[in-house]
């Protein structure tokens, strides 16, 4: 019985981890106060799931084609005297901080690490902007499978006190 729970919560982690209208929180919680699945069969299938839809993004990013012979062009200078223009302006500037910290090998990890485990940064950008970067997949992957198993055990072990 526990091997079905753990296939279509896999199956669920890697729809919700593509996709973010699926919640995966929302999944474990659900596991846990219905009483019919095993939560923290759940949340290990969904952190597994997660880990590699993230996974799957990291590399299509990076081995996307044409990625390779692209040359780098600068972007058009944001007009500073507009919201929109200030704005366009700390979004290149978060983004190249971003880079060149997954980039890294002292903070690449524990970036991946916190932001699969609290969420801040939001790992959809850190595993897009991971596969450009110069961060090896194997360290990417295990650190959000820790940081993802963490998050969702916790939850899971949360809700079967109540």
């Amino acid at each position: 019985m526990w091997l079905w729970q753990l296939v279509l919560a896999v199956g669920f982690g890697i729809g919700s981890a593509v996709v973010p209208v699926l919640n995966a929180e929302a999944y474990v919680l659900g596991a846990g106060v219905s009483g019919k699945l095993d939560p923290v069969v759940a949340a290990l299938g969904v952190s597994l799931g997660q880990t590699i839809g993230k996974l799957a993004m990291f590399l299509a990013v990076r081995y996307r084609p044409g990625y390779a012979a692209r040359t780098t062009k600068e972007p058009k200078p944001a007009n500073l005297d507009t919201r929109w223009g200030r704005f366009v302006h700390w979004n290149r500037e978060v983004s190249k901080r971003l880079l060149d910290t997954m980039s890294d090998r002292r903070w690449g990890v524990p970036v991946t690490l916190l932001s699969a485990s609290v969420g801040i940064p939001p790992l959809y950008g850190v595993a897009l902007i991971g596969g450009t970067s110069r961060m090896g997949w194997l360290a990417f992957s295990l650190s959000v499978l820790a940081g993802r198993a963490a998050r969702f055990v916790l939850l899971a072990l949360g809700v079967g006190l109540f």
